[in-house]
């Protein structure tokens, strides 16, 4: 079992930064590939960005790249969203997710991919 809490949401303009946290629990002895998905009212949830369980490979989706960057600390079990330029469509609750069972440099954007997941944390970015 794992357990993952995110942080770090809250509200800001246009423009600005936020970082978020997923702390993980439990059973941290081995790595795991971590995504970040978000999900808006009456939307999908979406990927947002990952990072493979070497740390050595991520993924942005588009609308993001540039702006977003996702980084671990294995010692404190903690992965970490750090969101620049935001705009009012990142507005979304903000997941992080586990995956287990994935290859060394692998990542997935399929949320059924993933075992664990946190509570959320709201984002909302303002005009």
């Amino acid at each position: 079992q794992v357990q993952l809490e995110e942080s770090g949401g809250g509200s800001v303009q246009a423009g600005g930064s936020l970082r978020l946290s997923c702390a993980a629990s439990g059973r941290t002895s081995r790595t795991y590939a971590v995504g970040w998905f978000r999900q808006a009212p009456g939307k999908e949830r979406e990927f947002v960005s990952g990072i493979s369980r070497s740390g050595g490979k991520t993924s942005y989706t588009d609308s993001v790249q540039g702006r977003f960057t996702i980084s671990r600390d294995s010692a404190k079990n903690t992965v970490y969203l750090q969101m620049n330029s935001l705009k009012p469509e990142d507005t979304a609750a903000y997941y992080c997710a586990a995956d287990l069972g994935s290859a060394w440099h692998a990542i997935f954007s399929t949320p059924s991919r993933y075992e664990y997941w946190g509570q959320g944390t709201q984002v909302t970015v303002s005009s």
